[in-house]
């Protein structure tokens, strides 16, 4: 490889290397946060910002949530240890004292408190009169939304996958719990799995669904749509909340065939079956069903790489009617106010499961542009926490292999 010409014409190396001058500062923005980073590094700077009146608050703030990063796995398992000894259902019964709690859990009275102090702080329960604990505010939400439960449950793969987050950024870890558990991610041919291999993950698929889909239909509303068309629905959670809120609307759920399969006995159950209709296929290699006036994809898209994630919208066009729209609804990197959710948590956890990213709703225009969409907008749900949403109509189709 050639070395860079020095402006005499010889072959000296440059003084300056790629390295260097990525740390050169090239802006006042640029500069001001180095002096900053400079100045907060300094522990003497920290012991004075603690005591000085003007600051103190900010820095007391910073400290807290410096000592969260650094203790948030703590929590996390303090909340598992509450779902699994099922301690929100047994508070919700009415107030209890410890020794009868810990009679409840199994638990020994002493460690009883111990989880108490815990759930306590973190305002899963609180103290009552006469010695007794109750429920607290997130302890009550929490038994409100089964489906948290299941979530915190299903973390425990996440968490032996990110013991060693270090070899998991440099691949050397082998094939992790997630991979494993998302049984379609390492299969060359999905179409293929077995019903008992996507049983877990239907079930998990399902209980999430219902904690963003009245969200989604109250952002967009399923109202005047002929033939709305959900692909990768699972086992038709949204679909049916789509045609429990458009009754004239006839709604298609595709998805691989096993998943798809329990659909169908899930949509009987439900007394559905004649409003929903779930298709098995695969959406990178077979035809879609077409002539929908929508077409979904709740958190689909953010599974896949870029090549796949593009075949998808593709797909997608070539489904949706001429005046009709797709609609993509998942996290999205950059969503003020939900900006740990696509940055931190969906960054890694999708690192994980072996494919797929988070990404902001400019990418996602760019994605649909290049797919041949046109009119892309962008709708906030009531909780952008769980889910950002972006419309698209169809463009020319030209252009659109």
């Amino acid at each position: 490889m050639s070395e860079p010409v020095n402006k005499g014409g010889s072959r000296r190396p440059m003084p300056l290397d790629a390295d260097q001058d990525d740390r050169r500062l090239h802006s006042v923005g640029d500069w001001f946060k180095a002096v900053r980073d400079r100045v907060i590094s300094r522990p003497g700077f920290q012991r004075w910002a603690a005591g000085f009146p003007v600051v103190r608050w900010k820095a007391r703030r910073g400290a807290g949530h410096l000592f969260d990063l650094c203790a948030g796995f703590v929590y996390s398992q303090v909340l598992l240890a509450a779902v699994r000894l099922r301690l929100c259902t047994v508070l919700a019964e009415g107030p209890i004292s410890v020794p009868a709690l810990a009679r409840r859990l199994d638990l020994t009275p002493e460690a009883t408190a111990r989880l108490l102090n815990a759930t306590t702080v973190l305002h899963l329960t609180e103290p009552r009169s006469r010695g007794r604990y109750g429920l607290g505010e997130w302890g009550a939400a929490l038994l409100g939304n089964p489906s948290i439960g299941a979530m915190v449950e299903h973390h425990t793969l996440l968490y032996a996958d990110l013991a060693d987050p270090v070899a998991l950024l440099r691949g050397e870890g082998g094939p992790t719990a997630l991979s494993r558990y998302w049984a379609y991610v390492q299969t060359e041919k999905p179409t293929d799995i077995p019903e008992d291999a996507v049983a877990e993950y239907s079930h998990l698929m399902a209980a999430s669904q219902a904690l963003i889909a009245d969200d989604i239909l109250a952002a967009f509303p399923p109202a005047g749509v002929r033939h709305w068309l959900d692909l990768g629905g699972g086992e038709g959670l949204f679909a049916r909340a789509v045609a429990t809120r458009a009754p004239h609307t006839r709604v298609t759920l595709f998805d691989l065939p096993a998943v798809a399969r329990r659909a169908e006995t899930a949509l009987r159950a439900a007394g559905m079956a004649d409003r929903v209709t779930a298709v098995g296929g695969d959406f990178l290699s077979d035809s879609l069903p077409d002539g929908a006036d929508v077409v979904s994809l709740v958190r689909v898209i953010h599974d896949h790489d870029d090549a796949e994630a593009l075949a998808i919208l593709k797909a997608a066009r070539r489904a949706v009617t001429a005046d009709g729209r797709v609609l993509i609804a998942e996290p999205m990197a950059g969503t003020r106010g939900a900006e740990t959710v696509g940055g931190a948590y969906f960054g890694f956890y999708l690192l994980a499961m072996g494919r797929g990213r988070a990404r902001t709703p400019g990418e996602l225009h760019d994605m649909l542009v290049h797919a041949g969409f046109t009119d892309i907008r962008i709708v906030r749900p009531r909780r952008v926490l769980l889910a950002c949403l972006l419309t698209a109509r169809p463009g020319p189709i030209a252009g659109v292999s």
